[in-house]
């Protein structure tokens, strides 16, 4: 799992990266997406947002990984009510 965090001051750019990363990791905070990845995956999301950043300012944004383990994962704790994922129901569904 990785956490990928961004601060890009460019609306267009950050576009560019928000649409690249939807199609790798579900948003969890305005900026932050987990992105469950394999090492090849992890890889063509990498040189995806490289390209993006290329020709931009460096004090213009940055982009950030976080490689978090399995074990790392299971101790996460959330204060607040989590972000659902998109497209999920508002109301509670049971499936028995």
């Amino acid at each position: 799992m990785y956490l990928v965090c961004y601060d890009i001051t460019s609306d267009r750019v950050r576009n560019k990266i928000v649409k690249t990363l939807e199609g790798y990791g579900r948003r969890v905070q305005y900026s932050v997406f987990e992105c469950d990845l394999d090492e090849k995956r992890y890889k063509e999301l990498y040189g995806k947002l490289l390209r993006i950043m290329q020709g931009v300012e460096a004090q213009n944004g940055n982009i950030c990984f976080y490689y978090i383990c399995k074990n790392c994962m299971g101790k996460k704790q959330i204060i607040g009510v989590p972000k659902k994922p998109e497209g999920w129901p508002d109301e509670e569904v049971i499936i028995i």
